[in-house]
């Protein structure tokens, strides 16, 4: 299973939760981030005081606070793979002979394809403040994404790393590959109004609230036959409508990594919603 990490703040148990699931099951994970660089864990998520603003309540436990603090998170990743070098970047228009720039491309990315998919049952986008940064419109991530998605592949996403669901999309038609499916995400009701930050050049960048409502995103996204499922005031909430397993917050994480070990294992396709017969 391929696991990608922002390299700007990532929430340490949408990471370690999933991952002992994972490797509980017998099943290997291999590391992956945007530019090869360090992924480093949001300082919120090693602190079992921090209170969550819009849940009014800490989401982080002591022991977890004391196992992500004790991670020593350079040997953790130390054979992560790096994305930049990995799949190729589309060109400019502006580019001096973008078709022929457009053809090396495709060629490039199925070349990536062909060398990354096969190798991998599974693509896990890890949640957190910084995929916001470096996942979300990261064109490489969004062909990566696309890859497992060719091949029918599972693909789990965390928190605000859902909206790369939602922005992976081919040149060709720029629809969203969640048209039509049941996803879930942050909600408005989920979102800070006000502290909300990001790792940036090694110290938090406050801004007032996330740059966007992912809730708005996804559903736009998933369009008219499709459904964005809050569930506002349940305590968990995960989607699997394969092959896109999608997690709120953090709360879902251990939810999140067991779903995945039945969608591998037990060959699992649904969870978390019912079909509209009507």
């Amino acid at each position: 299973m391929l696991c990608v990490v922002s390299e700007y703040g990532f929430w340490a148990q949408e990471l370690l939760l999933p991952v002992d699931r994972l490797e509980s099951a017998g099943i290997a994970v291999h590391f992956a981030s945007p530019t090869g660089a360090q992924p480093t864990p949001d300082g919120g998520s090693l602190d079992s005081s921090y209170v969550d603003p819009p849940l009014g309540r800490p989401v982080t436990s002591k022991e977890m606070e004391e196992r992500a603090r004790s991670t020593d998170w350079e040997t953790y990743f130390k054979d992560r793979q790096s994305l930049a070098d990995l799949l190729p970047v589309r060109p400019y228009l502006s580019s001096g002979s973008y078709i022929a720039a457009m053809e090396e491309y495709y060629d490039k990315r199925q070349a990536a394809w062909d060398a990354i998919v096969p190798r991998y049952d599974a693509l896990l986008l890890v949640g957190g403040s910084g995929p916001i940064v470096d996942m979300v419109n990261n064109p490489r991530v969004h062909d990566l994404v696309l890859g497992f998605h060719a091949a029918g592949k599972l693909i789990a996403a965390e928190c605000y790393a859902v909206t790369c669901l939602a922005m992976a999309r081919e040149l060709d038609d720029r629809r969203p590959i969640i048209e039509g499916r049941h996803v879930t995400g942050h909600t408005m009701e989920y979102d800070y109004t006000s502290g909300w930050a990001v790792m940036a050049n090694g110290a938090p960048l406050v801004f007032n609230a996330p740059p966007f409502s992912l809730e708005y995103i996804l559903r736009d996204a998933v369009g008219p036959h499709g459904r964005f499922h809050g569930n506002v005031g349940r305590r968990l909430s995960v989607i699997l409508d394969h092959p896109f397993l999608t997690s709120r917050s953090v709360g879902e994480s251990d939810l999140c990594g067991q779903i995945m070990v039945e969608a591998l294992t037990q060959d699992r396709r649904e969870y978390g919603f019912a079909r509209d017969h009507g």
